[in-house]
Order: structure tokens, then sequence, then C-alpha cells
């Protein structure tokens, strides 16, 4: 028999595996290094499209003028309708900052598509309601919670665009700013440099910027593979909202979940299950979408640090501030009867086909009217 100096197995000495005492040591599961390293390439991929859509941007010159974008009327409609094709507002935004930084638009130009931006994001809710409402044997509930997010954004931004334009003109926020230091933009030049130079040089300037817009949008999805999956089964979300279901909570959560997110279009969809399933109250999912549509600049306000203008940091604080105080407006001072005024539209809107079609024919009609003004 084997004698040890204390006459007892040392405490670092592992007993036999079968015994259940002792713990087994914890295996690090994948996505503790998959998540961290994805989004380390979704911010890397975001940067370098910036800077290809800011070398390709001066081929969109033509586009616009054909389109006579000019004015922030035109500019609106065209970030609005864009953002119903790229069924998300976050790349549109980024897009129209780009443009401000690489003199295509002027300011309030770019103001106005970033404003447009969050126009069309919310028509996202409205697909997925659309989807249940064929699954679901023309139940409309989906529906009507995409026509809630999407009049609630309408009118939000829509005096949020005008506030936003007002302060612009008038300079309320230029003396609030932050430039990035030059250190940070001397390391996007020498990571980015020589990759978007070799880019320029076989591309013509419209594949440039097209492949610049790709870029883009990968890097959303690639951001996204790095977010704690945010599902609507999930029971601690559901207890939370359930729990939490008043109107300033659901403006806070708004905001932290978008946050989260980076993307309105992602944390908006959550309302349709979570709605359908009586954790939201209709009523409920209006300070919520509030609160959505101002965390959500979060990325386009990076992205505006980043392209190094101070400009283009004015426009995108311009658009978080309007709509916060024009929110804050609605749910402290006239709450009851805009909420009301929501819901009686949402309730409307899905009564039958031929109301769901006049509200979609307008939702359309309106941005191409504003662009072609």
């Amino acid at each position: 028999m084997t004698e040890t100096g204390a006459g007892s197995l040392p405490s670092e000495v592992p007993l036999e595996s079968g015994n259940p005492a002792v713990p087994r040591p914890k295996r690090l599961k994948a996505a503790t290094f998959v998540r961290p390293l994805a989004a380390l390439c979704g911010v890397f991929l975001f940067v370098f499209a910036l800077q290809i859509i800011k070398a390709g941007s001066g081929a969109l010159v033509p586009l616009l003028d054909g389109l006579d974008v000019s004015g922030p009327a035109n500019a609106a409609g065209f970030g609005w309708l864009l953002a119903y094709v790229a069924m998300s507002g976050s790349p549109v935004a980024a897009i129209g900052v780009t443009l401000l930084s690489s003199g295509v638009l002027t300011e309030s130009e770019a103001f106005a598509v970033v404003g447009g931006s969050r126009l069309g994001a919310s028509f996202i809710v409205l697909a997925v309601g659309f989807v249940l409402y064929l699954a679901r044997r023309r139940n409309a509930d989906g529906l009507s919670i995409g026509v809630i997010a999407l009049v609630t954004t309408f009118t939000t931004q829509g005096p949020a665009i005008l506030l936003g334009l007002v302060s612009l003109h008038y300079g309320w926020l230029d003396p609030i700013q932050f430039s990035p230091p030059p250190a940070m933009l001397d390391w996007v030049d020498a990571a980015y440099g020589e990759p978007v130079a070799f880019l320029d040089q076989r591309l013509p300037g419209g594949l440039l910027f097209a492949a610049g817009v790709a870029v883009l949008l990968a890097s959303f999805t690639v951001f996204d593979r790095a977010l704690p999956r945010l599902d609507a089964g999930s029971s601690s979300i559901e207890g939370t909202l359930h729990r939490l279901n008043s109107r300033p909570m659901m403006f806070a959560i708004g905001c932290a979940v978008t946050a989260m997110t980076l993307s309105v279009s992602i944390s908006l969809t959550l309302l349709v299950p979570l709605s359908l399933k009586g954790y939201l109250k209709r009523e409920h999912i209006i300070p919520y979408v509030m609160g959505a549509n101002i965390t959500t600049f979060i990325d386009t306000l990076a992205g505006a640090l980043i392209l190094g203008g101070d400009t283009a940091f004015t426009v995108v604080l311009t658009e978080m501030v309007a709509v916060a105080a024009v929110s804050s407006v609605l749910l402290t001072v006239a709450y009851g009867p805009y909420s009301r005024l929501i819901l009686g539209t949402a309730h409307a809107a899905t009564r039958g086909p031929r109301n769901l079609g006049v509200f979609l024919g307008a939702i359309v009609a309106v941005p191409v009217v504003m662009l072609l003004v």
C-alpha cells in the first residue's frame, strides 16, 4: 500500500470519475468563442463597407440626378423606399451618412434619408404579420401588430423629421461635437486603405458601390450571430415582459432590446409572436416601438464617427434627439388620444382585404410621390 506524507489523499488528487462529489471540469461552450469572433468580424466588415461605399458613392450621382433626388422631401422618399427593399433601415441610414461624408448629399438631404430609412424599417413587422395571417387562416392579429408598429413610426418620425430640419437650419445641436481620436482615423486608413484601393482600381463605380452595400448587409448578418438569441419563446423574456407590461417599462425595453440587437427590424419582429401569445397588450406595443426607433441609430452614429465627419455626427444626433423629443411628448402629454388613434387606425386597416389593400397602397404611394415631387 502506497503511503502519502499526511496519511491521506491530497486535495489535488482526483477521486474516481464515478464519484458524484467531485465536480467535473466545465467545458467551454462554442458560443464563448464564436460570438466574440463574430462581433469582431461584424465590426470589421461594417467599417470596411462604409469605406467601400464612400469610394464608390460618386457613381450614384447620375442615379440621384435621374431620380431628381434633391431636397429633403425627395431624400426622405428615397430612404423610405430603399428601406422597404432592404427590409431594414440601418443599412440605408449608413448609406445616407456615407453619401454625406463624400459630398453626394447635403446635410438636410442626408438627414432626410436617415429619417426616411426609419419610415420604411418597420415594414418587416407587417411582412411577418402577413405570413402569420396566411398561416393562421386569415387571423388578422399579426397584421394588426404590424400596422400598429408602422403607424406609430409614421406619426413619430414624420414630426421628428420636420423638427430635425429646423434644428439643423438653426444649428441647435452644433455645439455638441465629438470627433474621434486622430489615431483611430489613421488606423482605419491603414487597415482599409489598400483593400479599398484594390477594389476601386478593378471595379467600376456602380459595382464598387453595390459591393459596399453587399458587405454592409453581410456585416449586419455576421454581427447578429454574436448576439444572444432573443427567441420569442424564451421564458425569461416572456416573464419579464409580463411583469413589466407598462408604458414606461415597455419604452425602456424597446430602447434596450434595439440597442442590443442594433436593428429595429429584429427587435420589432419579436412583437408579433409575443403579442399573439398574450404577453403584450396592444397599447404597450406603441411605447416599445418609440423606444426602438431611438436606439436603432446607435450603429449609424458609430458609422458617422468612423467616417470622421462632424456634420455626419450632428445629422445622426439630431435625428435621435428629435425622435426622443416627439416620443416623450406623445408618451407624457397626449398618450390617451394618441394610442386610441393608433389602435383605431390598425383596427380599421385590418378589418377586411379591401381596407388592408388601401393601407398598403397608401404606404407605398406616399414615398413614391415624395420621391417624384
